[in-house]
């Protein structure tokens, strides 16, 4: 179901408008002005519409993404997305992306996440082991509208606070002061000089003054992270043999040996990467051998593309490991027909080179990132690296009071705004906003209704995995 390019559509804006975002250089007072103007020809009103295609078949787009994908784990994917309302939703940004194409587009792009729902953003440590609080997921990430990656962190707050069982006016609230603060961070942010707002990492605990029982969810998580490092990742899933040698120890499905044919591969893999990266991180890597190899299964939406595990020594008798993770194009460009955007990556490298384009968006959204991402390509697949459990770990949502849910939404909000100032033009985002309410209950509401498609579509999915739409 790839679709082409996005024509003139219902929500798109004046050619006036349009190159202004577009076209030569502006300044972002200019950006500003321009956003404002572009009020005319997209009310900010228009961002609460929500009417679905005649021709909407989600079910559809999700066995076209299943046809890509190694067949034995399609099943697992499917068991995953089974478990609730929510998981279905952390596994669709491919259906939100095809819905978000005709809808309400102010006209201005910015590097987006692309799957900017509330479980992609969490802690990790920085390479000068400060903890920060940060989006953690980019397979989906490119240029694309602000808008998209306002409307898909909001609806995920709309379900998730329906499964906690947040009464309605107390979550609209919630989710409306997420928008608000998305809007006011931005503003904020803009205001500060260029290089202080790609290098200016969040702190959660330092951010503002939290409720008390927010700090205790900060902490307890903070402290679970520590649990969270490859050493320790080493330890429970590498057996040291009577020759010296280290093996990974399956798990099936989710930790399993590689293929013979594809372990012989692994020094070719890992050289073409190790060419990817920083002179500095080459150099240490070059240092290192390969202990062993093993495929994982991770996360929910993506099971089923390829992602392995690289266990790697050094001479003091040190385990590192690294995670290779498939990367196929954006669903932003392939269900949501946005064409990559001039002037942000190498066009040399895009569109063949997936991983390189996860790698870079990464390096743009992260105020700080891990020093260990590069890319490589194997035959028809794209991967990129990074180092595997960096103290790593995402909030739980499940157990979170009706406050820590309000307060982790207003950070996702908050971090959102911080990782799109970073683009040049999201100052015409801040503009077309302004500092009223409009946008932010616009948003607000699209996203009560697209919670509602997403339960029905949860429903529908639910039936087609019984009579075998996914076998």
């Amino acid at each position: 179901m790839r679709v082409p390019p996005r024509d003139e559509e219902v929500g798109t804006m004046t050619v006036e408008a349009q190159q202004a975002a577009q076209g030569s250089p502006l300044s972002e007072e200019e950006l500003w002005d321009a956003g404002r103007e572009a009020r005319d020809a997209v009310p900010r009103s228009a961002h609460a519409d929500y009417s679905p295609a005649p021709d909407r078949d989600p079910i559809g787009i999700l066995q076209e993404q299943h046809s890509t994908r190694l067949p034995w784990l399609v099943q697992l994917r499917v068991e995953r997305m089974s478990a609730d309302a929510f998981a279905f939703y952390r596994g669709t940004a491919a259906i939100q992306a095809a819905d978000l194409r005709t809808g309400a587009q102010s006209g201005a792009e910015v590097v987006i996440c692309g799957d900017a729902h509330l479980s992609n953003f969490g802690i990790y440590r920085s390479p000068e082991k400060s903890m920060v609080f940060d989006i953690n997921d980019f397979d989906e990430a490119t240029v694309g509208p602000w808008e998209w990656d306002v409307k898909r962190l909001l609806t995920s707050f709309e379900l998730a606070g329906r499964s906690l069982g947040i009464p309605r006016a107390e979550l609209t609230d919630i989710v409306q002061r997420a928008g608000a603060y998305y809007r006011n961070s931005l503003r904020t942010t803009l205001q500060l000089p260029l290089l202080d707002r790609y290098f200016t990492p969040t702190s959660m605990m330092d951010r503002r003054l939290l409720d008390p029982e927010s700090e205790r969810m900060i902490r307890q998580t903070m402290k679970d992270s520590e649990k969270r490092t490859t050493e320790r990742v080493a330890k429970r899933t590498l057996s040291e043999g009577g020759d010296g040698s280290r093996r990974f120890v399956e798990r099936p499905p989710v930790l399993t040996a590689l293929e013979p044919e594809a372990r012989a591969l692994v020094d070719e893999v890992f050289e073409g990467y190790r060419a990817t990266v920083l002179p500095n991180i080459a150099l240490l890597l070059s240092q290192y051998t390969i202990l062993d190899a093993a495929r994982r299964v991770v996360g929910v939406g993506s099971v089923g593309t390829r992602c392995f595990l690289l266990a790697l020594g050094d001479p003091t008798g040190s385990v590192h490991i690294l995670q290779l993770k498939e990367a196929n194009p954006s669903v932003v460009t392939q269900f949501g027909g946005v064409a990559p955007a001039q002037g942000y990556f190498d066009t040399a490298l895009l569109p063949e080179h997936q991983g390189y384009r996860v790698v870079s968006t990464q390096r743009i959204l992260q105020a700080v990132s891990d020093p260990f991402l590069g890319w490589v390509d194997l035959g028809d697949f794209s991967f990129y690296a990074r180092m595997f459990r960096n103290w790593n770990a995402s909030f739980d949502i499940t157990t979170m009071s009706k406050v820590q849910f309000g307060d982790y939404a207003l950070a996702c909000g908050t971090v959102l705004a911080r990782a799109h100032a970073r683009s040049p033009k999201a100052a015409f985002a801040a503009g077309y906003m302004g500092t009223g309410g409009a946008f932010v209950r616009a948003a607000a509401e699209w996203a009560r209704k697209y919670a509602d498609q997403a339960e029905a579509d949860y429903a529908e999915f639910v039936a087609a995995a019984a009579r075998g739409a996914f076998a």
